[in-house]
């Protein structure tokens, strides 16, 4: 049994509406035909050389990521690039790729909304919203009781899929801590809106040296608000998939969703002194 491709892409664009996306963005169908039948979708963050071969070896038609394979700087997909041998491959098997980025962060079941329900956060609404209060980035909310910092960074810890960084935090490790914002992915463009939010802590990915610090320099001054919590990029998007695993196996019986658990997140091991 199968759809066509262009079946699920409505079902996908009704879910995350690509007028969602942000305008660099470049979410939708990157290779593949829309006349395509699918009767398997893989799911995934990132789409690398590893994901495509377990996409073919599963016999996947559709690889539904959360990251647009092809953004800015592109200009070949000749096959001595990575890109474009990976995307040569995806044709010689008929394997489609999608993606749901920007327009799968801010809906209300999206990816700061699994990442807020998975660490436990009640009433998350989102951190920056638009005219749809329902709409935008981020969640902030509170914990169902208030904890240490140290304990909400092993709450979060032992949520997320382990990576070779963990879980960094910058606070007092017994600091009470009951409200949380947060966005999942690379979120420090947003450590501003947290302040603002009077959040007890801020949890978010890839948080840079000078935004970090300076939103740490801005805690001292005001009761150590907010602590900053930075986890792996692929860990804090990965929750998602399977929320949206789960919802179009409901509306589509006759494919099968399925979420790899291939670690994407880039980095291996750390050394410490």
């Amino acid at each position: 049994m199968s759809v066509e491709l262009s079946q699920l892409i409505a079902s996908f664009e009704k879910a995350w509406p690509i007028e969602l996306a942000e305008t660099w963005d470049a979410p939708g169908l990157i290779a593949g035909s829309a006349n395509q039948r699918v009767a398997r979708v893989l799911l995934t963050v990132d789409v690398t050389a590893e994901i495509l071969a377990e996409a073919q070896d599963g016999a996947f038609d559709l690889i539904l990521a959360h990251h647009p394979y092809l953004m800015r700087g592109i200009t070949t997909v000749n096959e001595q690039t990575a890109k474009g041998a990976l995307l040569a491959s995806a044709a010689r098997s008929n394997t489609a790729i999608y993606a749901a980025h920007t327009n799968a962060d801010v809906v209300s079941d999206g990816v700061s909304a699994a990442l807020a329900a998975a660490i436990g956060i009640t009433t998350a609404r989102p951190l920056v919203a638009s005219t749809d209060q329902s709409i935008g980035h981020g969640r902030i909310g509170d914990l169902a009781a208030p904890m240490t910092l140290g304990d909400f960074a092993r709450q979060v810890a032992n949520v997320l899929p382990s990576t070779a960084t963990g879980v960094r935090v910058a606070g007092e490790y017994d600091q009470i801590v009951s409200c949380i914002a947060l966005c999942g992915g690379a979120g420090d463009s947003f450590i501003a809106d947290a302040i603002a939010s009077g959040a007890d802590v801020y949890l978010s990915s890839d948080l840079r040296h000078h935004p970090a610090q300076d939103a740490r320099e801005h805690a001292q001054l005001h009761n150590s608000k907010p602590a900053l919590v930075d986890v792996s990029h692929w860990a804090g998007e990965w929750m998602w998939l399977e929320v949206a695993a789960a919802r179009l196996a409901k509306e589509f019986s006759e494919v099968q969703f399925v979420v790899s658990h291939i670690r994407t997140d880039p980095w291996d091991f750390v050394v410490t002194q």
